[in-house]
């Protein structure tokens, strides 16, 4: 049996500088949330609505998410979307859904000996492959050509 599709790809900005973590057994678990922004018209009027997603990063993509990107940066993930549920103290059943990171690229880049973050314009930007050597990440569909700006 095949199975489904299940791929996400956001661009957006950090809301806050990730957390790490580390699972008893030593890998690295990262947690940040991503502000998109939707921008559209209704009757001529320019109106702007942000969406807010829970992602996490693990092992190496975690330690060097939170390393370089802060609150702010801007980055492009894609990775899958997962849903965990449980009940809560008062035994109602929760549930939450966060995409899972399996690439990124850093779309804000840092000016050599500044503390100023600087917005990259059609620069190649630097990308996970430059940190770890895992093969799934060779595989990547997309390429800076992709994105439309």
């Amino acid at each position: 049996m095949a199975g489904d599709l299940n791929r996400v790809v956001l661009i957006g900005r950090l809301t806050r500088d990730p957390e790490i973590r580390y699972i008893p057994a030593g890998t690295a678990v990262a947690s940040f949330t991503l502000a998109n922004n939707r921008i559209y018209a209704v009757s001529g009027e320019r109106k702007e609505q942000v969406y807010y997603f829970d992602c996490v990063a693990w092992s190496k993509l975690a330690e060097v998410i939170t390393e370089y990107c802060k609150k702010g940066h801007r980055i492009a993930v894609e990775g899958r979307l997962q849903q965990t549920r449980w009940d809560d103290q008062d035994g109602k059943k929760r549930s939450r859904v966060e995409l899972v990171v399996e690439n990124f690229q850093f779309l804000t880049t840092k000016v050599p000996g500044d503390d100023v973050s600087v917005e990259s314009r059609g620069k190649s930007s630097e990308s996970i492959n430059d940190y770890a050597g895992s093969s799934s990440f060779e595989e990547n569909p997309f390429s800076d050509d992709d994105i439309p700006f």
